[in-house]
């Protein structure tokens, strides 16, 4: 009995496990494409799907052809499988018998969750921290649709926000990307609340992703993402930040405004800088440590970053999950560098 696939399925069913070698081994060769160029597109599934093509078109050095990048429905007959599964049709195009794989079998679950409080709404740049992060989810859920996984949002900020399942069918990702471009509304945040309302909603494991600046405090959330990880989800955070949080740039002294709390606090250059800096390391240390001890994996960025990095580093990701069968513990930035 015939088992092999034609070689166009050969080529769809491998080129993704080749790209995720290439991202690993690092070898690329893809231009980083601005964020500042992207985010004068207006329109964000146009942002999102930019950033995929030219993230391919990097990495292939050849035109980005849509959904054939994944192909994953299908599989070799083998003996003992049902032969209910047997799809007739290929078998009259190949001579060859193939089993239809369904949903279940062949698509990840991913959830992105957006943290959309009034921090999120800080930029130093031409454009905000939720402007890019809204960019990033949207590029995330573009490229997780082309390759036929399911994909669900949760927004939050003192509270959990809009809820989408995860789902794969048609008009998702639309409604999907509307909820994604609705502004800041919230004031502070709070993690906790939005991590628990998920683990109750999701019952089937899958690919949690968290985007936010993460600037609240952590008492709780070693706790949570630890009940996440316990009903057997992968957990991802890719920490957004604007630059001018990572180095505090102030020359002189003066009077600073909290969007969240809508406290005016002074403030002298030189004690501050040496206070925050201070303070920022601790917070990032507590929240490396938190990661690592759960085995969720770290990534930070900052908002002059390359969006592709983010997109590279899951891929990477996840291939060396499939491939080790452990959950790898991993903090990085998109430099290079823990921030």
């Amino acid at each position: 009995m015939p088992t092999g696939p034609p070689s166009e399925a050969t080529d769809l069913v491998d080129r993704r496990s080749r790209t995720a070698a290439t991202i690993e081994a690092g070898h690329t060769d893809s231009a980083s494409i601005d964020p500042g160029a992207i985010m004068r597109i207006k329109h964000l599934p146009l942002r999102a799907k930019a950033v995929v093509e030219g993230f391919y078109n990097g990495l292939h050095r050849s035109p980005f052809h849509g959904a054939s990048v994944e192909f994953s429905e299908y599989r070799p007959y083998s003996v003992g499988d049902d032969p209910r599964g047997l799809d007739w049709k290929l078998y009259a195009r190949t001579d060859r018998f193939f089993i239809k794989r369904f949903e279940d079998e062949t698509n990840r679950r991913c959830y992105l969750m957006l943290d959309q409080s009034q921090s999120m709404g800080f930029g130093s740049l031409e454009y905000t921290k939720i402007q890019y992060a809204q960019t990033l989810a949207a590029t995330l859920a573009w490229y997780l649709t082309l390759h036929r996984d399911s994909v669900g949002l949760m927004t939050f900020d003192e509270a959990a926000g809009d809820f989408l399942p995860a789902r794969q069918r048609p008009g998702h990702l639309r409604t999907l990307m509307a909820r994604l471009s609705r502004p800041t509304g919230g004031t502070s945040t709070d993690l906790i609340a939005p991590l628990q309302q998920l683990a109750r909603l999701i019952a089937k494991r899958g690919l949690v992703i968290l985007i936010s600046d993460l600037l609240v405090p952590l008492e709780s959330l070693q706790i949570n993402l630890g009940y996440l990880r316990s009903r057997g989800h992968e957990v991802m955070i890719l920490r957004t930040l604007d630059p001018a949080e990572l180095e505090l740039a102030i020359s002189s002294p003066g009077i600073v405004f909290d969007i969240e709390s809508g406290r005016e606090i002074y403030l002298d250059p030189e004690a501050a800088k040496r206070d925050y800096a201070s303070a920022f390391a601790r917070h990032r240390d507590e929240l490396v440590t938190i990661c690592d001890s759960l085995g969720v994996d770290f990534y930070s960025l900052a908002t002059s970053d390359p969006l592709e990095s983010a997109l590279a580093h899951i891929i990477a990701n996840q291939q060396r999950r499939q491939r080790r069968g452990a959950r790898p513990v991993r903090t990085a930035s998109a430099s290079g560098g823990r921030q």
